[in-house]
């Protein structure tokens, strides 16, 4: 089994940075994070190879969030910078044992609580 706890989020103006963690136990191939605004879909919104490198960006992050990991301390983490009020949602870290590419999000079935972040313009 999976285990996954976010820290992190909270409030920030427009053009700030946040970080969200994500510590997590048991084996897990990618982990990913999504993102939930209220009375919208869930969505993707980046994803990493455990056993290494290779990341996925949505388009709507790509050159402003960066993903990445410390195996040792099983955190993968989110930096968040140039934040929009867009970016506004309820935060969650997931994972799956599945296989290439991590960016297949109907993969993903061990999730976290979430954790919040609002962007105020």
């Amino acid at each position: 089994q999976v285990q996954l706890v976010e820290s992190g989020g909270g409030s920030v103006q427009a053009g700030g940075s946040l970080n969200v963690s994500c510590i997590h136990s048991g084996y897990s191939f990618c982990m990913g994070w999504f993102r939930q605004a209220p009375g919208k879909e869930r969505e993707g919104v980046a994803s990493i190879y455990t056993g290494g490198i290779v990341t996925y960006y949505a388009d709507s992050v790509k050159g402003r969030f960066t993903i990445s990991q410390d195996n040792a301390k099983k955190t993968v983490y989110l930096q968040m910078n140039s934040l929009r009020p867009e970016d506004t949602a309820m935060y969650y870290c997931a994972a799956h044992r599945d296989r290439f590419p991590c960016d297949t999000w109907t993969r993903y079935i061990y999730w976290g609580q979430g954790t919040q972040v609002t962007v105020s313009s």
